[in-house]
């Protein structure tokens, strides 16, 4: 468990009770670790790690540091959003959609400052060509994959002049064919370009060339860094750059250039020639002239990373990454930059694997022992945000031999949001539950009586819209809660926070039926002789025999969902269905049948992990049991100590049909084979029930109301209106 503390959240909610930030984090994390004890959730705690701690943050430093290096941290020029009451910078996450600073509830503005970036970009090809290797993200893939881009291109880093003396200003543009570089006749930049707003030495020369609406040449030139080639900066008429601010005009690989380039009489020299056999390779390229344009893509770009000019295969449309935030309020003479809480989160798996090392970010050794990831249980607005920069960082470290793997997740589960009802003023403010009146037929601002926009939405502290775990607990019990939780929908759906659903009877009559059905059990054992299963007769054999297949098909299913699909709400249901089988036995098969005794505990040890409380309450329970039959169990151990019940390997012999009985309207009209691995899919035994021979005699044309499948009895009953 980690505590991803450093965030403007955190200090926002301090300074509104005026508290030191520090006090008031520290004071959450000791209370939120309560809380998770009381729910009880188990985690390593003697690897716990918090990143606004020193010993976790000076390791991020050391990161950044690292990034710098190696080229990959750098400053440059940015349109940000400026709280003008707060004097600090936002993220657009902490701007509402009235276009509102969320804290001060002033309007944003848009202001260039000196920001520091990360080149995410130098990474994009190999992020982009690493998704093959993670064939267990389901649907995030192609998020991150649309989110970086194709990659067909580079970015080329140019120093820039007027009158032949150098400015100081630094230029990087794009293009998706570098090979062709030797035949550039301009830089093309965007009206909106920093370089015409921001401070620049260049603005006021930028903004006297400018002419609305015209593609207009300027007197600065670009001097290309890698082949020393001078060329005109233009400034393109509108946004023709699509999603770029910057791009490299090269008239052999584009008509646009073309006819860009001779608009302006900007002179170029044709570079691609095609041979009688259709190839196509470079001329007058310098020491490229002869190769194929893939040869000379590889090798240029090759060229302009080693000498640190850019070339660094990438899209047109991902960005790098800013990471600035400012911390400040007014004036400082001190470093006010801090970095996005983002970059803490994208390497904390990493320090997971090692979280006490004073020396390092991580040992290699422990981390190789444990990377990757084996699953990453996360939601899906971090696709991709929060997944590619932990990528990004991943793919870094492997790098500079850190880290063995490049890939940090190998699995991926994007699990819904719980979400808290949030009440909002007209003006965008969310109120505390406390501020609304609710007793109305609408909902309204308790002081203004102005009324609200009710929404569900992701609980957050700025929302006002959290749920204490403690007065839910103290209503209705910590494993009630979980189970509720873990019923209300699959793993990957969202789940409004209502406990007026019929998700929470359901799970509180289902625990009370547990409970009752061991303490017949108990009863039945304590009450009665030493049990003798050769009492039972060749009928009672037949039903212990059908809850032995239960138990089994049981076993094998939810083992299933705990393990590969995660899809615990249907665990819980085989869970209840197996509960309802048992409590259906007679008082001679619980007295004297193993099979009972053994599905018993099963089902007590297959709840445990969602019910921890109350199983072990019961196990104890069963523990106590006079005469039992089952010795695979260790009894002197608690329940969350046992081995999982695994499946009888008999079971797995079954033959590999099953006669399934049919009724109509609970009338027997005879049998049909079933396939052994459907027999317990509802669907598919209606559907071939439908196909046989007996179902087009006696089902075809009619109005099936609804069909009843009892895996356990080998049944499916149709109720059919006559």
């Amino acid at each position: 468990m980690g505590w991803d503390a450093f965030g403007l959240p955190a200090e926002n909610a301090a300074i509104e009770r005026n508290l030191h930030p520090e006090s008031w984090t520290q004071r959450n994390i000791e209370h939120m670790r309560g809380q998770l004890d009381r729910l009880g959730l188990c985690f390593s705690w003697d690897r716990e790690i918090n990143t606004c701690l020193p010993d976790y943050y000076k390791w991020t430093q050391y990161l950044f540091i690292k990034l710098y290096e190696a080229g990959l941290a750098y400053q440059k020029e940015a349109l940000v959003n400026w709280d003008p009451v707060d004097q600090t910078v936002l993220a657009n996450e902490q701007v509402n959609e009235q276009g509102c600073s969320w804290r001060s509830g002033a309007k944003v503005e848009k202001k260039y400052l000196k920001q520091w970036f990360l080149k995410t970009t130098a990474y994009a090809k190999a992020m982009q060509d690493g998704l093959a290797d993670l064939p267990e993200w389901y649907g995030i893939k192609g998020m991150q994959a649309h989110w970086i881009g194709n990659c067909v291109g580079c970015h080329l880093d140019f120093t820039l002049q007027v009158d032949g003396r150098d400015t100081g200003e630094k230029l990087t543009a794009y293009t998706a064919t570098p090979e062709a570089i030797y035949g550039i006749s301009h830089v093309a930049i965007s009206p909106n370009h920093r370089l015409l707003h921001g401070q620049s030495s260049l603005k006021e020369a930028f903004q006297k060339a400018l002419v609305p609406g015209k593609d207009c040449r300027t007197p600065v030139i670009a001097v290309n860094l890698l082949t020393q080639q001078e060329i005109p900066v233009i400034i393109v008429a509108g946004a023709d750059l699509g999603s770029l601010d910057s791009k490299i005009g090269i008239p052999s690989t584009s008509l646009e250039d073309t006819f860009l380039a001779q608009a302006l009489g900007l002179p170029y020299s044709e570079v691609i020639e095609t041979l009688p056999d259709g190839t196509e390779r470079l001329c007058s390229s310098a020491e490229f002239t002869g190769m194929s344009r893939q040869e000379a893509f590889l090798a240029l770009t090759e060229k302009a990373r080693g000498k640190r000019v850019g070339g660094e295969v990438t899209s047109d449309k991902l960005k790098d990454w800013l990471i600035s935030r400012q911390r400040c309020k007014g004036a400082a003479s001190r470093e006010t930059d801090t970095m996005d809480t983002f970059v803490d989160s994208a390497w904390y798996y990493l320090r997971y694997t090692d979280p006490h090392n004073p020396h390092s970010p991580f040992s290699p050794a422990l981390a190789d022992y444990w990377m990757p990831v084996d699953l990453y249980i996360g939601g899906k607005e971090h696709a991709v945000m929060h997944l590619f920069y932990a990528r990004f960082f991943s793919h870094f470290c492997h790098d500079q031999k850190m880290v063995k793997h490049r890939e940090p997740f190998h699995k991926l589960l994007t699990q819904g949001l719980i979400k808290g009802q949030t009440f909002r003023l007209p003006s965008g403010q969310y109120l505390q539950r406390e501020e609304v009146d609710l007793t109305g037929p609408t909902p309204v601002h308790a002081q203004t009586r102005e009324k609200l926009e009710v929404t569900w939405e992701k609980m957050s502290k700025s929302k006002h819209n959290g749920v204490d775990p403690e007065e839910v607990i103290a209503q209705y019990g910590i494993d009630t809660i979980r189970l509720y939780i873990l019923f209300a929908g699959p793993p990957e759906k969202d789940i409004l926070w209502d406990v007026k659903t019929d998700a929470l009877p359901g799970v509180l009559r289902w625990q009370q039926r547990l409970w009752f059905l061991t303490t017949l059990f108990l009863e039945a054992r304590a009450g009665g002789p030493a049990p003798q299963p050769q009492m039972l007769s060749s009928k009672e054999r037949a039903e212990a025999s059908n809850i032995w297949k239960y138990k089994n098909a049981v076993i094998s299913q939810v083992t299933a969902h705990y393990v590969e699909d995660f899809s615990l709400n249907s665990a819980i249901t085989q869970l209840m269905g197996l509960t309802s089988a048992l409590l259906q036995a007679s008082q001679k098969i619980m007295e004297h049948s193993r099979e009972f005794e053994d599905a018993l505990c099963a089902l007590i040890l297959m709840t445990a992990p969602l019910a921890p409380h109350i199983t072990s309450e019961l196990w104890a329970g069963l523990a106590l049991a006079p005469k039992k039959l089952c010795d695979h169990y260790a009894w002197d151990t608690g329940a969350l100590l046992q081995a999982w019940p695994t499946v009888d390997p008999e079971y797995l012999k079954q033959p590999d049909v099953v006669q399934m009985a049919v009724l109509i309207n609970n009338k027997a009209c005879g049998k049909i084979p079933v396939p052994q691995q459907v027999a317990q899919d509802p669907d598919k035994v209606h559907e071939l029930v439908l196909q046989s021979e007996l179902g087009v005699r006696l089902l075809q044309g009619k109005n099936i109301q609804k069909a009843f499948l009892s895996p356990r009895t080998a049944l499916i009953n149709f109720l059919v209106q006559e």
